[in-house]
């Protein structure tokens, strides 16, 4: 077996100990996010042996994240009040270590939306996760974005996303046909995932809360984006084969997360 097929085995096998791990330990997840995708993210982190909170309140987002093993910030609602408690929670964060994840949703789109993920994104988070466009505007690089929707690929924006990870000494996670996750050397892809997936509001999102339970369970934040959107992605696999379209496949996905064993994730993960 050559070096390059020891290490695929090794990142195979690391996807079912952490997925292992996050229901073992059932990590308190902090997530601060959009009214949209609520209940998506808090059921999928649920189905996948986490513990979701969704709090919100300048007044209690700081004690809530200090006592949470990690922190995921949305920008998709936004608002000074909601800005406020992102940049609260993630001081106290940083204050307890804490890891968290920004994800940087539309950013590109208004100079409000990505002042305010790049001033986020300044702020030592764990792990950037975002498409590509949203990638390129926190990086500061051309890039037009539709929306919440990229317009560009992941492959087209690995490099900006390299550079970034370099600069802000962080990871970056770049989701798309094939996701990439980056710190600036290392860089593994991820192959999971169904075209499907992109037909349900928030699934991009769901990826950033998963993120945020593999961090809490593996330390290396390469490898814990890296795994948590393979098992999303071999969820969204197994429940597109299962659905008519993208309202079964919301309920698929949920049974999927929670019933994903041993032999299948080593059957199916795709990373390299």
């Amino acid at each position: 077996m050559t070096r390059q097929e020891e290490l695929a085995v090794d990142l195979i096998s690391g996807v079912w100990e952490s997925l292992k791990a996050v229901r073992e330990r059932s990590p308190l997840v902090h997530n601060i996010t959009n009214y949209v995708v609520m209940n998506n993210t808090a059921n999928a982190l649920l189905a996948v042996g986490a513990s979701p909170a969704m709090v919100h309140a300048r007044e209690e987002v700081a004690d809530f994240t200090a006592i949470s093993q990690a922190l995921v910030v949305n920008i998709g609602t936004l608002s000074p009040e909601w800005v406020e408690g992102m940049q609260l929670a993630v001081h106290s964060a940083r204050r307890a270590r804490v890891p968290w994840v920004l994800d940087p949703v539309g950013a590109g789109a208004t100079r409000y939306r990505t002042s305010t993920a790049a001033e986020l994104a300044r702020q030592a988070p764990a792990v950037i996760r975002g498409n590509a466009s949203e990638v390129l505007a926190v990086a500061g690089e051309a890039g037009a974005t539709r929306g919440v929707d990229s317009t560009q690929s992941s492959e087209a924006s690995l490099e900006a996303a390299r550079r970034l990870a370099s600069n802000l000494g962080t990871v970056v996670a770049v989701t798309g046909k094939t996701d990439y996750v980056t710190d600036g050397s290392r860089v593994v892809a991820v192959d999971n995932g169904h075209p499907l997936m992109a037909r349900v509001t928030g699934m991009g999102c769901t990826a950033s809360a998963l993120v945020g339970a593999f961090l809490a369970v593996e330390p290396d934040a390469v490898l814990a984006a890296a795994r948590a959107l393979s098992v999303l992605g071999m969820a969204g696999e197994l429940a597109a084969e299962q659905s008519k379209g993208p309202g079964s496949l919301q309920l698929h996905l949920l049974d999927v997360l929670y019933t994903l064993d041993e032999d299948t994730v080593r059957a199916r993960a795709r990373v390299r």
